[in-house]
């Protein structure tokens, strides 16, 4: 029975080939119900071995595929506005975007990746937005942390994201007010246990040795999203090796005298010539973070996408693409970064300029590349310990949630992505 269902798909699935090429098209402007969703459709049709266009800066960033009916009853399902296409409009359209005197292309997704989360096994009191748009999206991924990356098993992955970690082992600058809450007991107890298992003393040690293995894992041609505080403590914990940088609130004993004087920015991959902030009561980790001793009204807290030649740029544009350039912003313990902590040669796509603050970032190394994005949660200005996960079936076109989205799909765009 199950080979004859698989072999009624791949006749349903090659009907556009036999009936004329039709296409379908996922409009990505204004006129889209549900941008989220849209994503998880198109990462679907990957998997079922069909070629996808990812249509950059047509219509909001549109894609389109051979139209078959089973993909045309899946858009219904899932509540995605399509257009059926015929042969002779489709081959307009790509006449349009790859035309020389329009900022429009068209790239070619041709494999879906194979996606991890690194998360913790033990549950915490926020959420994560990148697993929250996993979920709604229905794309699927696995859940990794300390073990796995030890083992060497980032290589089974294409795309890695890092949940709101602290890799300076600080246990998130936990509050001493919060140093008996059951949530900080156990992150504590487990990671401390991670550490000692592995031979290191110090959970700090223990994060160090997995940021470096991330950091091979991008020389190799990885590509990495973090966001939130695992963006700036990413880049600590590297430019922190050999030193002692976390207070004795958290490992017990003294820091290293003149820390910020012996940092080596040349290790990290974003931020350069920050200072670390290790007191416990302050909730911030360097002066990276825009959030520290941040004025910005939250009816000014807007952040502006930057336009990228989609011929030439062709990775930026594919992280920019949205329905609008300007974006709503929102808190987490790292917000965004100050522009001036940020190295020569990353590159920019989102900025709050009136207030100096940068949002969205991107960058090579190796082989890989790797994407940082400030702040908690798209949807929740001002998320708070145990607050309720976003709901994100009110939010089914968030301008926010569709930057991660961009960087969880472009990937599959291999022969744009991997650099000669």
């Amino acid at each position: 029975m199950k080979r004859l269902i698989s072999f009624c798909i791949s006749c349903l699935l090659l009907l556009p080939a036999m009936q004329g090429q039709n296409y379908l098209l996922i409009p990505m402007d204004n006129s889209q119900a549900d941008h989220l969703k849209a994503y998880g459709l198109s990462f679907w049709v990957l998997q079922q071995d069909v070629d996808v266009q990812w249509l950059l800066n047509y219509r909001g960033g549109s894609f389109m595929f051979a139209r078959s009916p089973i993909f045309e009853a899946e858009l219904q399902v899932r509540g995605i506005t399509y257009e059926v296409v015929a042969p002779g409009k489709s081959s307009q359209i790509l006449a349009t975007v790859t035309s020389e005197d329009v900022n429009m292309d068209a790239v070619l997704l041709e494999k879906a990746p194979k996606i991890a989360v690194y998360s913790p096994p033990y549950s915490q009191p926020w959420d994560d937005a990148v697993t929250l748009a996993l979920k709604y999206a229905e794309i699927p991924y696995d859940v990794i942390y300390d073990v796995e990356v030890l083992q060497g098993k980032l290589t089974e992955y294409d795309w890695l994201h890092l949940h709101h970690e602290d890799f300076t082992g600080q246990f998130g600058k936990y509050h001493p007010s919060n140093a008996n809450a059951s949530w900080v007991r156990t992150e504590v107890v487990q990671q401390e246990a991670m550490a000692h298992q592995f031979g290191y003393t110090k959970v700090s040690q223990l994060k160090l040795e997995v940021a470096k293995e991330i950091k091979r894992y991008l020389e190799n041609g990885g590509f990495l999203f973090a966001m939130c505080s695992a963006t700036d403590t990413y880049d600590i914990a590297l430019s922190a090796e050999g030193l002692d940088v976390v207070h004795a609130e958290y490992d017990h004993d003294g820091m290293t005298p003149n820390m910020n004087e012996k940092l080596d920015f040349s290790k990290t991959l974003a931020f350069q010539d920050y200072i670390l902030l290790p007191q416990p009561g302050t909730y911030e980790f360097s002066t990276i973070d825009a959030n520290y001793r941040r004025s910005v009204p939250m009816n000014l807290d807007y952040f502006t996408l930057f336009e990228f030649s989609a011929k030439w740029d062709p990775v930026p544009t594919m992280l920019c693409q949205n329905h609008t350039r300007t974006v709503k912003g929102f808190l987490g313990q790292t917000t965004s970064f100050r522009r001036e902590t940020i190295k020569p040669g990353v590159l920019i796509m989102g900025e709050l300029k009136a207030y100096n603050e940068v949002r969205y970032i991107h960058g090579n190394y190796g082989r890989g590349m790797w994407t940082f994005y400030g702040g908690h949660d798209p949807e929740d200005y001002r998320h708070v310990l145990g607050e309720d996960p976003t709901d994100l079936t009110l939010h089914p076109n968030s301008p926010g949630y569709r930057l991660i989205l961009n960087n969880i799909l472009f990937p599959a765009a291999r022969k744009k992505m991997r650099k000669t």
